[in-house]
């Protein structure tokens, strides 16, 4: 059975798989900022998670305080944090 452009572009816009996806990434940014040094509270209070759709929907978890890349560069916390994640699935 073949299956067309039409059926994978349904499937990767699904309701129950974008609810899943946004879920996840919900899941995810919070175990960030779980993780997150706490200075100020402008890093752990910028991080977010949004959905973004390119041929199929994807979770993004992004640090908005304009100091992020910084605290990035030296706690590596959303690396640390995607691997460990990734490593329980």
């Amino acid at each position: 059975m073949a299956i067309s452009n039409w059926d994978l572009d349904a499937l990767t816009r699904d309701p129950g798989l974008v609810a899943f996806t946004q879920r996840t990434t919900e899941q995810l940014a919070a175990a960030v900022r779980a993780n997150a040094p706490e200075d100020s509270g402008d890093y752990k209070d910028g991080i977010q998670a949004s959905l973004k759709y390119q041929e199929r929907v994807v979770g993004v978890v992004e640090a908005t305080d304009p100091k992020s890349l910084i605290i990035e560069a030296k706690s590596g916390v959303m690396a640390r944090t995607v691997k460990r994640s990734a490593r329980r699935r």
